[in-house]
């Protein structure tokens, strides 16, 4: 660990997760605008499913830990919504196995911290024909579809609100998107930086919504040692210094 402490916010999810600092990804765009207000930490598991997840979830955040995360942001659901193998094989999890699943991962992340604030990420739409075109020769059929991806979101929705959890409908947000199964993915299921745009600002609108106490927004967090110095930049004045720590015209997008 490094010093001073800093809010923790952990990324525990599949693949999803795990490729979200890749290609402009949501997790490099959350690192980036929270540079100096908190750390963001990966825990993203490509392949896994809700019952991989719950096996190990409190190996990943164990309640003795001297630090607990002050937020949690969960995406398993997708590799659960993929079709059954005849082998009996595979991430399959059928949808109340995933819905018990995911209860009993929130369950064990609410106990952390009374300070540990967490949001689901639901299942987002694919484009099936860019699927079928990108997977693989060397796995077996992969029977992924929009049907199915959104009887696993909605089910997620439900979990949350039954929950008093924070969730994200994906399955919505991304469809609003226009020409959205074209821009939204690199290869029909992971997002592509238009797609990630999307998650991030969803994400960033839950954060700044929220009523939580200490917020989480990063407009909210203090920006660590962003007091004035004497060796900061020269003002035009000649005279006097100008501090640059909340400085964010490197971005693209100005985010909110």
């Amino acid at each position: 660990m490094v010093g001073p402490g800093r809010p923790v916010f952990v990324l525990f999810g599949s693949s999803i997760v795990q490729y979200s600092f890749s290609n402009g990804g949501w997790g490099a765009i959350l690192a980036d605008v929270y540079a100096r207000k908190a750390d963001i930490l990966l825990r993203g598991y490509v392949g896994w499913n809700s019952r991989r997840a719950l096996q190990v979830v409190d190996k990943i955040f164990p309640k003795d830990a001297a630090v607990q995360p002050s937020l949690i942001i969960v995406y398993f659901g997708g590799n659960d919504s993929i079709g059954p193998h005849p082998s009996g094989l595979g991430p399959h999890v059928p949808l109340p196995e995933y819905t018990e699943n995911m209860s009993r991962i929130a369950d064990h992340l609410k106990s952390l911290s009374e300070k540990t604030r967490i949001i689901f990420l639901t299942c987002p739409p694919i484009n099936e024909e860019l699927l079928r075109q990108s997977t693989s020769t060397a796995l077996s059929e992969i029977v992924r579809t929009n049907e199915t991806c959104q009887r696993y979101s909605e089910a997620c929705i439900k979990l949350c609100n039954d929950m008093d959890v924070k969730a994200i409908d994906l399955w919505t947000a991304i469809q609003k998107q226009d020409d959205w199964a074209n821009i939204c993915f690199t290869d029909g299921i992971h997002f592509s930086s238009a797609g990630s745009r999307i998650v991030a600002e969803e994400i960033l609108k839950v954060l700044k919504e929220a009523e939580w106490e200490p917020s989480l927004h990063w407009k909210s967090l203090p920006t660590e040692f962003g007091e004035d110095s004497p060796y900061d930049l020269v003002a035009s004045d000649g005279i006097s210094t100008i501090n640059p720590s909340e400085w964010t015209f490197h971005r693209e997008i100005q985010w909110d």
